[in-house]
């Protein structure tokens, strides 16, 4: 009974992170909806608008990595309570905020929130859930709401938008964000983190947290500022000279922020390159496809939500144990291929997509490829980066993880917003109308996204693997054992 009790207990533990997760990643999409009402309510121009985003992403950008070491040294569930807690506040001063001010420090705030949630929650499953079945059906899971949440966010903002106001968009964190620390409190096991008793390495989270925020806010700002200005430049330069004092600080100090032999393990560094590109990738999906069917279609943004359904009932699907069922019996390296040469398929066909394009015949296709290849392939990369770390850097390892899928995200989002708009530009002079321009732009863009996505799809397909099982933990045998059988 006991046994059954605990199991139980388990798997509402896992319903409760995912809870506080996908809070989380629907603010990186529902806000782009309410844009235009944000705009016009407290008179924000066209350069400063570009903050109510841009500052969430620069601290959760930032403070990714701290906050998964923060989990290993003090407890993970006092860090993931600390981040609901920050994140459900700084969303009630979004909701209620007057003034431009008020809501950019409120969505710095959000973000700082956001980033220690992301960073503790996958190390926390990872610990709930050591046979190899459950497991990988607990990331199947995750995966969904990591993988489909930011399509979710477009369809909820455009409803609460258009029934409510923009607003809503923030408070409806509140209940959900009150409700998820009071369960906390009681299914999630109050232990010391798995590096208790280490130190703080204080002068690499600094270096770190600086690089990484200069970093995130050069990238952001790149399209404003231009890539070659002066400003991105310096500050993309600084960053690169903090990271390489930060790696310095690494090598020296007794307890570092971040052992430099996670490096040395392949399927960390492998994994982790294979999250830029295709979280490049996923990111031409979420937001060059909304651009197409609101600015080409003329779709609304509750039209541009529904749209994204289809992929994501195909997402929760996987999530819900197809994703679990083809780990189990090929392994990651696999479905990380295919599933990711899948979704550079549905890129391709959207580069394709004419001005007069329909939802049937230039839209549903392309979204059913992402949605089976984001289904099939988010598991085993996020596996292939948790599996062969050690419980004592497991908070860290979530960390380095989101930032690789945070960095690449925004690193994707600024190079394909740039190339549409300079192939764009390129048309309207040589006098192309202006919707075909504009449609031109998003041609290339879902062209260089499908070229992400697929570099990613064989970078992981062939340079994964589970390293000799004597460095690993035994919780990882029968993943091992069918990864082996691949290679065979």
């Amino acid at each position: 009974m006991n046994k059954s009790s605990n199991e139980h207990t388990r798997w509402l533990a896992l319903y409760l992170l995912c809870a506080g997760v996908l809070m989380i990643v629907l603010d990186t999409t529902i806000v782009n909806v309410a844009l235009p009402s944000i705009r016009t309510d407290l008179g924000f121009s066209e350069t400063s608008l570009v903050w109510v985003v841009n500052a969430y992403m620069v601290t959760f950008g930032g403070f990714l990595l701290l906050g998964g070491r923060l989990g290993d040294l003090y407890g993970q569930r006092k860090l993931f309570l600390l981040g609901i807690t920050l994140f459900t506040l700084a969303s009630a001063a979004c909701g209620l905020a007057n003034t431009q001010a008020l809501l950019i420090a409120a969505r710095a705030i959000q973000g700082l929130g956001g980033a220690i949630v992301s960073a503790v929650a996958l190390s926390l499953i990872m610990n709930l859930f050591s046979e190899p079945q459950d497991r990988a059906k607990a990331m199947g899971i995750y995966g969904f709401v990591c993988a489909g949440g930011g399509s979710i966010g477009v369809l909820l903002g455009g409803l609460l938008t258009n029934a409510f106001n923009w607003h809503w968009i923030f408070l409806v964190n509140l209940p959900i964000g009150v409700a998820v620390y009071a369960l906390c409190m009681r299914l999630l096991p109050d232990e010391r983190g798995q590096a208790h008793g280490e130190r703080l390495d204080v002068a690499g989270a600094i270096t770190v947290t600086s690089s990484l925020m200069l970093a995130v806010y050069a990238i952001v700002n790149g399209n404003e500022a231009g890539w070659i200005s002066m400003q991105t430049l310096v500050l993309l330069g600084v960053a690169a000279v903090l990271l390489v004092i930060f790696l310095t600080i690494e090598s020296r100090v007794q307890h570092p922020l971040m052992p430099l032999a996670m490096f040395r393990l392949r399927n960390v560094a492998v994994s982790n390159v294979t999250g830029v590109l295709w979280a490049a990738a996923m990111f031409a999906w979420f937001f060059i496809s909304a651009l197409y069917m609101q600015l080409v279609l003329s779709y609304s943004p509750l039209q541009v939500g529904l749209a994204f359904l289809p992929a994501n009932l195909i997402m929760a699907a996987f999530s819900l144990g197809l994703s679990a069922k083809i780990v189990m019996r090929f392994g990651t390296r696999p479905p990380i291929a295919v599933g990711l040469l899948l979704a550079a398929a549905g890129l391709g066909l959207f580069s394709l997509s004419p001005v007069d394009g329909n939802f049937i015949a230039h839209i549903l296709p392309g979204m059913l490829l992402l949605g089976i290849g984001a289904g099939m392939a988010l598991n085993p990369v996020l596996l292939a980066a948790m599996n062969d770390v050690e419980p004592g850097d497991s908070g860290l390892a979530s960390g380095m993880v989101n930032t690789s899928f945070m960095l690449g995200g925004a690193l994707g989002l600024a190079v394909l917003a740039s190339v549409a708009a300079a192939r764009t530009h390129g048309l309207l002079i040589s006098g192309r109308e202006s919707i075909e321009a504009l449609n031109a732009g998003y041609h290339l863009a879902f062209s260089v996204g499908a070229v992400f996505a697929a570099s990613a799809g064989l970078i992981g397909g062939i340079f994964i693997r589970i390293r000799d099982q004597t460095s690993t933990r035994g919780a990882k045998k029968a993943i091992v054992a069918d990864d082996n059988a691949g290679v065979m």
